[in-house]
């Protein structure tokens, strides 16, 4: 199993917006580069991606959480 972290302070999102359903669910398998949150920072959101293939075991934080460079946000279990 291995952290996916934040590379930047700002705001923790899901979702590519509000109306929309987010990017992975706990469980999917996800493929190494695939978005699976995003970070929002000044009105600039960055994406995150899987640093490796394998299933998405859990979210270490909530949709709007603030989070801190090099915080964990998704753990993923290789497969």
């Amino acid at each position: 199993m291995s952290t996916v972290n934040a590379t930047l302070p700002g705001v923790f999102y899901r979702r590519p917006s509000p109306e929309q359903d987010p990017f992975v669910e706990e469980g999917a398998v996800v493929q190494q580069g695939q978005t699976i949150a995003l970070i929002e920072v000044m009105k600039t959101f960055s994406e995150i991606k899987a640093e490796q293939a394998g299933t998405i075991g859990r979210f270490l934080l909530e949709e709007g959480d603030e989070v801190e460079a090099g915080q964990g946000v998704v753990e993923v279990v290789s497969p």
